[in-house]
């Protein structure tokens, strides 16, 4: 766990898919119930990060970090501090779930976030697909519910009351990591993934990219047509941005 690199102002674990999935599952059959969580910065996450203290707070305090986007990966190769591999939230939640089946151990898990209705579609195509991992919860918080201390330490205890190991959090880049930090500690879970619109994956209301586009690293293209409205300023701007941050770490290099 000690092999990072640091680039763009913050550390990346040197894991594989692999990697990550056996110190997961290490840390949800014996690990404690201290809320670890991970964090899969992609390039929208890069140039959020650029601008929120916050955010930048919630990533150094992460216990993997793991690169999502395959830009940040091809970035990292190009500034000669290679990344194995992406380890995308959207594929990481099911890889853990087969881990699990295969090896014949149980596995509780609380969804937080995505529509009301979704998650508990997504609990039951996880079950009938993986029967050892339980959805022992789902929650839809309301609009604005990041922002009122009261209804979060409602939310932690709901989660905690259910004794689940794993926290699956699909509540947005950068609310979701910037929550989870900060609420940590009243989180009686395991381990915590901030994995943005893996729910809705998962439920099927939202279709993933064919593997293919995964593979070539142009799943974005798919999700920017899949949401246009909501993704398609979003992805301009990364567009933009991204270049320019890579560009002050090629400079950054040179003054080494």
């Amino acid at each position: 766990m000690n092999n990072k690199i640091e680039l763009f102002g913050i550390s990346i674990h040197r894991l594989t898919m692999l990697n990550t999935l056996d110190i997961l599952q290490e840390w949800l059959e014996y690990g404690d119930y201290d809320c670890k969580y991970v964090v899969t910065p992609n390039v929208d996450h890069i140039v959020l990060l650029d601008k929120s203290s916050a955010f930048k707070q919630a990533y150094s305090e992460a216990s993997i970090i793991v690169a999502d986007g395959k830009p940040v990966v091809m970035a990292s190769r190009l500034l000669g501090k290679a990344l194995p591999e992406t380890v995308p939230g959207s594929d990481l939640v099911p890889n853990i779930f087969e881990q699990f089946q295969q090896k014949k151990l149980p596995l509780k898990v609380f969804l937080l976030g995505a529509m009301p209705g979704v998650g508990e579609k997504a609990a039951v195509n996880i079950e009938s697909q993986w029967p050892l991992v339980k959805v022992v919860g789902t929650l839809s918080p309301e609009f604005g519910f990041e922002k009122n201390h009261i209804d979060c330490e409602k939310i932690c205890r709901t989660v905690s009351d259910a004794e689940p190991d794993l926290l699956i959090i699909g509540l947005g880049a950068p609310k979701q990591e910037i929550w989870v930090n900060k609420y940590s500690p009243l989180l009686k879970v395991k381990v915590a993934l901030c994995v943005g619109a893996t729910i809705d994956f998962l439920a099927g209301n939202k279709p993933r990219a064919p593997v293919w586009m995964r593979k070539v690293g142009l799943e974005w293209l798919h999700r920017m047509c899949s949401e246009p409205k909501r993704l398609v300023k979003r992805y301009l701007v990364d567009a933009i941005v991204f270049p320019r941050l890579f560009l002050r770490e090629v400079l950054k290099s040179f003054e080494r």
